[in-house]
């Protein structure tokens, strides 16, 4: 499988191109600085040098290329309003036109539970990330793509379990990155999952199975 990442450089992105090199899948990425670019080039990554918020449509599905899917993991996680609005909110939208005129019909999405640490006072511009999260999820289910939507809870950077629980509805707790990034590149490989938001949490099925437990004909 060809895959692009956005979000390459985070946490999540990382893990998930060691977890798709691992299967022998070629990866690919938007890249904000060239030392990065070189970094990931010297790990068999092809990056692409470029600001999602500055970039033009064309510009971003010049980047894609012909691909298979693409992954969107970058965030704001609750930074600054303008930086929420440029990357999750108008940045998002510009991928999913940019899919559409490379041919790409393949976007996964990693998105937050909408009622996350609804018990706590989260202030005004986390609030906004949830709300512009909800919105991109919206956009998305709405197009004509080969959508999915995964959910994780709070993610922690504790050693993957290889377990995790998966659905449309899960209750919201903690999963480890690692198992997050596992996951993803297991959902990216099952041609039964599509038109899906799916939300994960830890749990005690192993990431495959409750992978395929998930999948559908189509």
């Amino acid at each position: 499988m060809n895959v692009f990442i956005i979000g390459i450089t985070g946490k999540v992105g990382r893990l998930l191109v060691q977890e798709l090199l691992s299967r022998g899948d070629a990866v690919h990425g938007l890249v904000r600085r060239e030392e990065q670019r070189a970094d990931l080039a010297a790990h068999g990554v092809n990056a692409v040098v470029g600001d999602l918020a500055g970039m033009s449509v064309e510009e971003l599905a010049e980047a894609f290329g012909d691909v298979d899917a693409i992954v969107f993991t970058a965030g704001s996680n609750g930074g600054s309003r303008e930086f929420t609005k440029a990357v999750d909110g108008d940045g998002f939208v510009k991928t999913i036109e940019a899919a559409r005129r490379a041919g790409v019909d393949r976007l996964a999405h990693v998105s937050v539970f909408p009622e996350a640490w609804r018990e706590r006072d989260l202030g005004d511009e986390v609030e906004y990330y949830f709300a512009v999260k909800k919105e991109a999820d919206m956009a998305l289910s709405r197009s004509d793509l080969d959508w999915l939507i995964i959910r994780p809870s709070l993610l922690v950077d504790d050693p993957g379990l290889g377990t995790i629980s998966l659905g449309p509805a899960e209750f919201h707790g903690q999963v480890a990155r690692a198992d997050v990034a596992e996951t993803i590149a297991e959902l990216l490989h099952e041609p039964g999952i599509g038109r899906q938001i799916l939300e994960l949490n830890t749990g005690s099925t192993p990431i495959r199975d409750a992978v395929k437990a998930n999948a559908h004909r189509r």
